[in-house]
């Protein structure tokens, strides 16, 4: 926090504006589509709303309103980002869609453009790509916007962890056919809640900012035709985040920081920091993380809710990595889960470059290990995540603590 964002809130309780309406919610959505590179942009209450109405949007425009209460999207597949938060996928399930899963890469850790075009041709019917930019880093933007438009599909891009990430130049956010970021408590630009749908068209701005309020038609009474969601963000939650805008670019260097510690501090560790496309991309750097080299794992298993493992001179885990930040009171997480992983998810269709991957990838679980096609794993999320960790990337951290993080990994391989 900066002192500005107190400053604003103290505005909206002063004028007694502390609802839906207000100058700091007007004044997010002017500078967040300046700063992104929209026409337009609407504030929401969380970066979720802004995936579901992009969903509902997208499954209107695609498919008709569909039945009452049964969602546009009802019974049509979607394209979506494998290893991501749940957030990304959630909403299209709440419009009735059915979630496939498109596995990851190496590259930038982002959905495999090879996987999407073999998506296509299993399910030529889709229309609709859900793409995430994980822990700030942009994905294969030219590639999978060159695949959905030889496929006239649309692209919802979940920038959520990425705003302020530069692809050749452009903002994440700004690519799809509809943008969503996020303000939530951990991410870049922090609002304690809150988010933004991003768009070049207004109708389609008006659209979102209608159903954002209970889809209330113009009358001077309550009338409803359709459908709504009490989704608006409130001129509070705005005031924290119109303070936090114009330090964007002090928190990004700071995470950038943060980073090139980590891969100086670790450099001679059989690690590796999470990549990017060093040629056309800059990251945020929302989050640092780190890659164990599969030589240097030792042995862990992981269940749904507990891990054990068995430490080993000159190996180590992110099970033990993670045990031993801890230790010091600070915090690391693992990578996000893959989504075909999860139970909720765990039977959707799966896509992998070689094909549909999904009963492959169960027989991967009961067995504890990942098969492997030409020396690389077939499920590449799922070894990322068996292989990755999230490390401390609090911009508020000193030099000092992130030595002392440093120090206590290095032991790990000790």
């Amino acid at each position: 926090m900066h002192g500005e964002e107190l400053q604003y809130m103290q505005e909206a309780y002063d004028t007694n504006w502390m609802s839906t309406i207000g100058v700091n919610i007007n004044e997010v959505e002017t500078q967040i589509a300046e700063k992104v590179g929209t026409d337009h942009a609407v504030a929401l209450a969380t970066g979720t709303a802004s995936i579901h109405l992009s969903v509902k949007l997208a499954g209107e425009y695609l498919y008709g309103r569909g039945e009452m209460g049964k969602g546009a999207l009802a019974g049509k597949r979607v394209f979506c980002s494998d290893m991501t938060f749940d957030a990304t996928v959630n909403p299209i399930v709440y419009e009735g869609g059915i979630p496939v899963f498109i596995d990851t890469e190496y590259d930038t850790w982002n959905m495999d453009p090879a996987a999407l075009e073999k998506a296509f041709e299993l399910y030529p019917d889709v229309k609709l790509i859900d793409l995430a930019h994980l822990y700030g880093t942009p994905g294969k933007i030219d590639e999978i916007r060159a695949i959905a438009k030889k496929h006239d599909a649309k692209i919802i891009e979940d920038a959520a962890e990425s705003l302020g990430s530069t692809y050749k130049g452009q903002q994440t956010g700004s690519f799809g056919d509809y943008g969503c970021i996020s303000f939530n408590g951990n991410k870049i630009i922090c609002g304690s809640a809150g988010g933004a749908f991003l768009t070049n068209s207004l109708e389609d701005s008006k659209k979102v900012r209608k159903w954002s309020t209970q889809a209330r038609e113009n009358a001077s009474w309550y009338q409803h035709e359709e459908l709504g969601y009490n989704y608006r963000m409130s001129n509070i939650i705005a005031g924290v985040v119109r303070g936090q805008i114009p330090y964007l670019e002090e928190h990004i260097a700071q995470k950038k920081a943060i980073y090139e510690r980590y891969k100086a501090g670790l450099g001679d560790l059989p690690v590796k920091m999470n990549p990017y496309d060093e040629k056309n991309s800059v990251p945020n750097h929302w989050l640092s993380c780190l890659l164990i080299e599969p030589e240097a794992m030792c042995r862990q298993v992981r269940g749904e809710k507990d891990a054990l493992y068995i430490p080993e001179h000159g190996k180590s885990c992110p099970t033990e990595i993670l045990e031993a930040i801890r230790s010091i009171n600070s915090e690391g997480r693992p990578i996000w889960k893959p989504m075909h992983m999860q139970p909720i998810y765990r039977m959707h269709d799966f896509v992998t470059r070689e094909g549909n991957g999904r009963a492959r990838t169960n027989a991967y679980i009961i067995e504890g290990s990942v098969s492997k096609k030409d020396g690389l794993p077939v499920d590449i999320g799922m070894d990322i995540f068996n292989r990755g960790l999230c490390l401390p990337s609090d911009n508020k951290m000193t030099a000092e603590q992130q030595d002392r993080i440093i120090e206590v990994i290095r032991a790990c391989f000790e």
